[in-house]
């Protein structure tokens, strides 16, 4: 099927794409076949690197929308509220959070309303891509879905 008109946000491959790969102990949020380098998004934003919008996130209305993820409770009595959560745009207009789940049960559980948040667009994640094979699949993925 051919597309009638360019989307504004359709993505092109490029072809000298260098996966982000992990290195020894980097953290990983894994989406079925995308693979994000978590730490060094994390790095790269702290470092301005990579310029996200913070946004609060309301813990109460996001876990009514998106569920409850599986939580490890000998991880809980570690969780650092301060640091904020990672929600990035998977699929045009839909985020999730990609590093935080325990960050906001435990804001759930100490009745905090709201916890900081970096937000990612979908255009800034494909460098963090693990796989090539992965890069070409969310770049299809991200594309086909902008015209669903």
């Amino acid at each position: 099927m051919k597309r009638k008109q360019h989307h504004e946000r359709e993505m092109k491959i490029d072809p000298n794409f260098i996966p982000c790969e992990l290195q020894y102990e980097e953290e990983c949020y894994r989406n079925g076949f995308f693979h994000f380098n978590i730490s060094r998004i994390i790095e790269d934003v702290e470092s301005g690197k990579l310029a996200v919008v913070r946004e609060p996130i309301d813990v109460e209305n996001w876990r009514r929308r998106h569920g409850k993820g599986v939580i490890n409770e000998e991880h809980m009595p570690n969780v650092v509220l301060s640091k904020p959560v990672i929600q990035a745009e998977i699929r045009h207009d839909m985020f999730e959070i990609i590093d935080g789940h325990h960050r906001i049960e435990k804001a759930l559980r100490d009745g905090i309303p709201f916890v900081d948040s970096y937000k990612l667009m979908g255009e800034q994640l494909p460098q963090y891509l693990t796989r090539k094979e992965s890069y070409i699949a969310y770049i299809n993925y991200w594309n086909d879905k902008l015209y669903e």
